[in-house]
């Protein structure tokens, strides 16, 4: 897969007015599964934000969200892409930027969504297959959530 994602970020110079930082095509490209592609834009441990913090937010390892935190990622996925039913301890708002995708839920309802539309995941088990011929790229923004409880159980982290 050939995922390349402009960053450009922000900062402030020593007399507190306005620069980029970066302007670049990310590097920190990383798979987890067969036919998946993914980068971390930037992303922080606890909020509210330090926004005076030196460190790269994109190049911290974060494969999940901190407890207090956010990731924001952008994810290829190829066609025919490997299974994987997952739930995270997250809201997640998703952009879909290029191709089709289908969100299938742990009962079975699949929803199909293409470039444009936009998706927001409370904490539910759900898999992404792309049943296309094009690659689907979706940005995320992943921000902690409480574990959801219903009937008194807890659904924690799940894949």
């Amino acid at each position: 897969m050939t995922l390349s994602i402009r960053r450009v970020v922000t900062d402030h110079d020593a007399e507190g007015h306005s620069l980029v930082r970066y302007d670049e095509i990310t590097s920190n490209i990383v798979s987890r599964r067969p036919g998946h592609s993914s980068t971390v834009i930037w992303s922080h441990a606890d909020a509210p934000v330090d926004n005076t913090e030196e460190r790269d937010g994109g190049l911290r390892d974060v494969a999940d969200c901190a407890a207090n935190g956010a990731i924001f990622r952008v994810v290829e996925y190829a066609p025919g892409v490997s299974s994987r039913m997952h739930r995270t301890l997250t809201v997640d708002y998703a952009v879909v930027m290029a191709g089709e995708i289908d969100m299938v839920l742990d009962g079975g309802k699949e929803v199909h969504l293409k470039q444009g539309d936009v998706l927001v995941q409370r904490g539910t088990v759900h898999d992404w297959i792309n049943r296309g011929t094009v690659p689907c790229v979706i940005a995320f923004v992943l921000i902690a959530a409480k574990p959801v409880e219903v009937a008194g159980k807890t659904l924690g982290a799940l894949g």
